[in-house]
This record gives C-alpha cells, sequence and structure tokens, in this order.
C-alpha cells in the first residue's frame, strides 16, 4: 500500500500526506465469526502513526493535532485499529480511513461560537416552561383545610 492520503480541509487545504515509512501496521487475531478461519489468520489491523516526528504535518497542524488527540494518544502515537471485516486487506482499507479521518478532523482549527441574542420565541417557550414547572410544584401543596 502507498502513504496515507488525507483529503483536503479545514487546517489542511491542499491535505496532507503521510509516508508509507511513518506507518507502523501490527497484525493479530481477530474476535469474531469465521469458524475455523479466525484461528489460523491474522485479519486484525492496527496502525500507528508517531505525530512528532512525521513529516507530514507542520508545526501548527502538530501542536493542534497533539491538543486535539491528547485524550487517545501514548505518547505522542496515535493508533487506530480494525478488526471489523473478516479480510485483512479490507481491515488495512479501514484502519488507514479511519487515521484519516481523525487528522482531518484534529487539524481543523476550532470553531468559535459567535454570541447571538435570544429569539423572541426562546424567551416565550423559557417563560412558559417555567410557569408550567411552576404550577406543578404548587399543586404538590397540601389543600388549605378551611
Amino acid at each position: 500500500m502507498d502513504g496515507l492520503r488525507v483529503t483536503p480541509g479545514p487546517g489542511a487545504p491542499r491535505g496532507l500526506t503521510v509516508p508509507e515509512s511513518e506507518l507502523v501496521e501490527q497484525f493479530s487475531r481477530s474476535s469474531g465469526p469465521g469458524g475455523q478461519h479466525v484461528n489460523t489468520s491474522d485479519s486484525r489491523v492496527q496502525l500507528s502513526l508517531d505525530l512528532s516526528t512525521t513529516s507530514a504535518l507542520d508545526e501548527t497542524q502538530r501542536a493542534r493535532v497533539l491538543q486535539n488527540l491528547a485524550a487517545r494518544l501514548s505518547g505522542t502515537v496515535l493508533t487506530v485499529s480494525a478488526e471489523e471485516h473478516r479480510s485483512q486487506r479490507r481491515n488495512r482499507v479501514a484502519a488507514r480511513q479511519r487515521l484519516a479521518d481523525l487528522l482531518r478532523d484534529a487539524v481543523a482549527p476550532p470553531v468559535t461560537r459567535r454570541p447571538t441574542r435570544p429569539t423572541r420565541g426562546s424567551r416565550r417557550r423559557r417563560v412558559e416552561g417555567e410557569q408550567r414547572r411552576s404550577e406543578i410544584k404548587r399543586n404538590r401543596k397540601r389543600p388549605d383545610s378551611r
């Protein structure tokens, strides 16, 4: 297989290309159905990429990716696995697609929300909800014994 191609998106307008030499693939036996075949074939794929040394990212992208994927990293290595297919080849393709999707999403700059004022309808619905809740609580009280 060739290197990993990440499609263009925010933060990477021309896309990214990760050289094949920087990707580490490991194969192991997958769980799940497959009969006797499952005990003899290594169809599960783990694909790893060291984000601190890859030549595919510039420094801005690298900092953004390391920050956005911090919870998924082991040190600076990002690992994805695929075992949903019985074929090793299809799992390799799925793992590469998963890694490409993660990288494309991680290099995107954060989207900042432009603050807006509440609409008249949302204010009306909020007040009506408060009044409904108040009525419910008012009806929980004991009736007056007059």
